[in-house]
């Protein structure tokens, strides 16, 4: 299940802006002249990131105002937190630093991380700090330090405990080392699954986070636990672009996937890493039917079940008469919406790439998803993929998929 958003995809962390800095620092303001206070703000900046990536507890604290207890108590919280997660970059990209007065100033920043030997590209967050001059000691402080918008980060949550796969990485908060070594274990085994489904050149590794609980999830996606309260897992991670997009994040919901036997929780991760190895392909013009089938396709293709077990939904549905009459809309995919829907919804755009891979060939079916996604926009997408790639309308494909449901369901 892909979380789509801010930034056409759902509602996905955070905004990449172009241009990485990999290295310790920040960038100069955009449009700004640097002048003694951007230059000293950054300084700061410089000094705060080295010490996050040194693990220097000491030094970080030592760019926060020695008078902010309760925020200098929180960072060492974070930064202490964070201790055992291999960070391969931290930066502040400072946007604008606006004055107030002579001795305050406020930093729009942009903080950028990327896990060692996982992220291509950086995690992208947008922080807003206050900063104080103290002339005695000729240094500004950091007196304040705010997200922009909801959502958390994971090490704001808790003690982040890692484990290694062949394959992922696991960072989890309240949970055991046994619980995580079985994460680890099941995603390392989605991977080689996805690439066998989608040969296309991609990371073949995927980052899994496992909060404490559903609140805790919702948190890190600046949404409220009801709407994924019987949501296994989801993706973050912003569709299209060329491989430079923010990494993806696996985000599980321990309660909801805790009630999964190995073989639901096989499928979901297979699902979720789909995600991850197609987000290059996905873009605006990718209707949800088609980015959720084809992740329920991958995940149930190395499976031995039958097309009723895969879509129990739709399958009572078409014993009662009710074939739906149209492939499912962007709308049948809410979270917060009746559940059947919702699992209709996903069956529907499964069995819609079945039918693909099974009447035109599995590289059909992959060069349909790259066509679509490949589109300017989403309107006309599909139809012009579906006359390029397989020869036919949306209005004759429709045809066809009602059938194949009734063959194979009924």
């Amino acid at each position: 299940m892909r979380r789509r958003g801010r930034n056409g995809g759902r509602r996905a962390a955070g905004a990449l802006l172009a241009g990485a800095l990999l290295v310790s620092g920040c960038a100069a303001p955009d449009g700004a002249a640097p002048g003694s206070t951007t230059r000293a703000v950054r300084a700061t900046l410089d000094r705060r990131a080295a010490a996050v990536l040194d693990h220097d507890t000491d030094a970080y604290l030592a760019t926060t105002d020695p008078g902010a207890t309760a925020l200098r108590a929180a960072q060492r919280r974070e930064l202490g937190n964070l201790a055992d997660v291999p960070l391969g970059s931290w930066t502040y990209r400072l946007r604008d630093v606006t004055a107030e007065g002579a001795d305050r100033a406020t930093a729009d920043v942009e903080l950028r991380y990327r896990i060692k030997g996982y992220d291509a590209a950086p995690v992208t967050a947008d922080r807003v700090l206050d900063l104080k001059r103290d002339r005695a000691a000729g240094r500004w402080y950091v007196v304040g330090d705010r997200a922009v918008g909801d959502g958390a980060e994971l090490w704001q949550q808790g003690d982040v405990r890692v484990v290694r796969g062949k394959h992922s990485l696991v960072l989890g908060v309240g949970r055991t080392d046994r619980e995580l070594n079985r994460i680890a274990r099941t995603a390392d085994r989605a991977v080689p699954a996805v690439s066998a489904a989608w040969p296309e050149r991609w990371a073949g590794r995927v980052v899994v986070l496992v909060p404490r609980t559903v609140r805790d999830m919702a948190g890190l996606l600046g949404s409220t636990d009801a709407d994924y309260r019987g949501i296994a897992a989801v993706t973050t991670g912003r569709t299209g672009g060329t491989g430079r997009a923010p990494a993806d994040r696996v985000i599980v919901n321990p309660q909801a996937y805790g009630t999964l036997g190995a073989f639901g929780q096989r499928v979901v991760l297979t699902h979720e890493t789909t995600h991850v190895a197609t987000r290059a392909r996905t873009s605006a013009a990718t209707p949800t039917w088609l980015s959720e089938g084809f992740a329920d396709w991958a995940a149930y293709l190395p499976e031995d079940r039958t097309a009723a077990q895969i879509a129990p939904g739709l399958a009572e549905a078409v014993a009662r008469g009710e074939l739906p009459a149209g492939l499912p809309t962007d709308e049948d995919f809410g979270f917060a919406g009746d559940p059947a829907r919702l699992a209709r919804a996903y069956e529907g755009g499964w069995a819609a790439c079945e039918l693909i891979a099974d009447h035109w060939g599995e590289k059909k079916l992959l060069a349909f998803y790259r066509a679509v996604g490949g589109h300017r926009g989403r309107d006309g997408a599909v139809e012009q993929a579906m006359h390029e790639v397989l020869g036919t309308t949306p209005e004759d494909f429709t045809v066809l998929w009602r059938d194949h449901l009734r063959t194979t369901l009924g």
